[in-house]
């Protein structure tokens, strides 16, 4: 059902909230959704130029952030500062227009971003695979837990391999493959480059599938493009060349190999496979130019009362992609739902807990971080370089794409069955009327997507979780159909626009109040959650 602004506004109030002039002096504890909306229009507009780091929109949003977190009245986060350092280089790669590849029954060149897109995290000048032999690993795993090593046997120094994106037990039909239609870490594209890596591989190229991928080839095209931002520093161990080709390039090359690869994704399912040399051998060359900078996470603070160096920690991602590609003439990659609506919430919290008569025992974070899109790397530096103890970090809360629908009847959990905050997720949502229920996505590995796995690697338990599933109005139905036209119209486009029209309120609200009812809870707590039997987190917490 479509919604004026006006109509928006009038939800709002339904809902209990105010004007954002009315809340900030109201002493209500709950979400203001017209602060939100205005928030979230704000950071969403051109003028923030789809706020990529290391841009003038950078600038704009990280002010704006401070500006808004010193008007609520919280404190800096960082010592006397709200802004903390993140050295970072962009890598401006350009590769080949053509890969080739010889050899085999015919040679093959792959044509760049229709067929493939490659590029370097090292900061170098240049970077090329010149006549590298070209291998097919398989899944690219090495997983003692499940006896399986894709690489056994098989020396790759040098070489160039073609792996398939997700993990064995992806559309297998087998529960017991790995985690069935539930992705591991094995399944998710950075593992596929570090395991390569690992191995000693000059080069790594993923098949593109877009259902087991959870996203199509537009979205590889448009976010492996370009400059690449990483964390400035010791690049480690790195393949030379990394990037992803589509399927139907991969079948061009299995073909021209003369190699059985018919059933290519089959076979690699099979514990027993064997990596098979095609018998080809690739060149590419990519030139750089090297920019190194600083960006910036935002972070405030309310300072707890009794326990101030025990934090929960709210967390949204900042940024987008800037400026980039033109789609139907407009190429401003605005990234309303990814992830100014998060942002927007992440506001909307730090003003509901500024307007509690008592403050928290604890101390309660509001860190809104820079460079997901390009890694999780914003986050990443805010674990290897926290504020606070890790083991003294209670929780994490993550946002990563606000809820855009009416008043919905579920809470959907990714990486449902990690901790104890689940328990809590539920418990909260069954006094909103709603029920919990895992990802039934969960073998696009969303849990390893987003912000909140850098908190899990520390060994903080993570909520992140959304109403996703079911709408009182309209059901599974209007929900899947809502996704599937965001997928395939507006993620990573510049599409993702603010709507006043399209967007309600009611999803949001809910899981709003469910963040700050759980934050509240747990900052008035003595509890620490605890991870859950066979998460792979529960050794780092607990040492053992």
């Amino acid at each position: 059902m479509k919604r004026t602004f006006f109509g928006l506004v009038c939800l709002a109030f339904l809902y209990g909230c105010s004007s954002p002039e009315s809340s900030t002096t109201s002493g209500k504890f709950e979400i203001d959704t017209v602060a939100v909306a205005n928030h979230l229009k704000t950071l969403s507009s051109d003028a923030f130029e789809g706020r990529k780091p290391f841009s003038p929109g950078e600038e704009k949003t990280i002010n704006y952030l401070k500006e808004q977190f010193e008007k609520i009245g919280l404190e800096p986060g960082n010592g006397d500062s709200y802004f903390q350092d993140v050295p970072m280089v962009q890598i401006n790669g350009t590769p080949d227009a053509n890969m080739s590849v010889t050899g085999g029954k015919t040679p093959v060149t792959l044509s760049l971003n229709d067929e493939y897109v490659a590029y370097t995290d090292r900061p170098v000048e240049s970077v090329s695979l010149d006549n590298s032999e070209v291998v097919f690993a398989g899944y690219g795993v090495v997983a003692p837990e499940y006896g399986w090593n894709d690489y056994e046997g098989l020396d790759v120094k040098g070489k160039t391999v073609i792996v398939l994106v997700n993990d064995p037990g992806f559309g297998s039909g087998d529960s017991t493959l790995f985690k069935g239609e539930q992705m591991t870490y094995y399944g998710r594209w950075t593992y596929k480059y570090e395991e390569a890596a690992r191995q000693g591989a000059a080069g790594c190229f993923i098949v593109h599938e877009t259902v087991p991928a959870g996203y199509p080839w537009l979205v590889v095209s448009n976010s492996w493009s370009g400059g690449r931002l990483t964390l400035d520093g010791d690049p480690g161990n790195l393949c030379a060349v990394q990037g992803w080709i589509t399927r139907d390039a991969a079948i061009k090359l299995f073909e021209a190999s003369g190699k059985d690869l018919r059933n290519f994704r089959e076979m690699s399912r099979n514990k027993n496979f064997q990596p098979i040399s095609l018998g080809m051998n690739t060149s590419i060359g990519l030139t750089n130019t090297i920019e190194r900078n600083t960006s910036k996470n935002v972070i405030a603070q309310i300072q707890g009362t009794e326990k101030p160096d025990e934090a929960i920690v709210y967390s949204a991602h900042w940024d987008h992609l800037g400026i980039g590609t033109p789609i139907d003439g407009d190429s401003i990659y605005n990234g309303a739902l990814d992830n100014a609506s998060g942002t927007a919430v992440l506001l909307g919290l730090a003003q509901a807990f500024a307007n509690k008569e008592v403050m928290p025992k604890r101390t309660v974070v509001f860190l809104a971080v820079t460079a997901e899109e390009q890694g999780l790397y914003g986050s990443q530096y805010y674990a290897e370089n926290p504020t606070f103890d890790p083991q003294k970090i209670v929780a994490n809360i993550n946002m990563d794409g606000a809820s855009y629908n009416g008043k919905m009847k579920d809470l959907t959990v990714i990486g449902y069955g990690q901790s104890d905050m689940d328990d809590l997720a539920a418990t909260v949502a069954k006094t909103q009327d709603r029920y919990i229920i895992p990802d039934p996505d969960a073998g696009k590995g969303y849990f390893y997507r987003s912000d909140h796995f850098n908190f899990a690697k520390i060994g903080v338990p993570a909520l992140y979780a959304s109403a996703d599933y079911e709408a009182v109005d309209g059901g599974v139905e209007a929900i899947q159909a809502q996704k599937d036209a965001y997928l395939t119209g507006r993620y990573h486009r510049p599409q993702d626009e603010y709507d006043a029209v399209d967007w309600q309120y009611g999803g949001l609200y809910q899981d709003a109040m469910l963040y700050l009812t759980i934050g509240d809870q747990l900052a008035n707590s003595n509890s620490f959650p605890k991870w859950k039997e066979g998460s792979e987190f529960k050794s780092i917490r607990e040492g053992n």
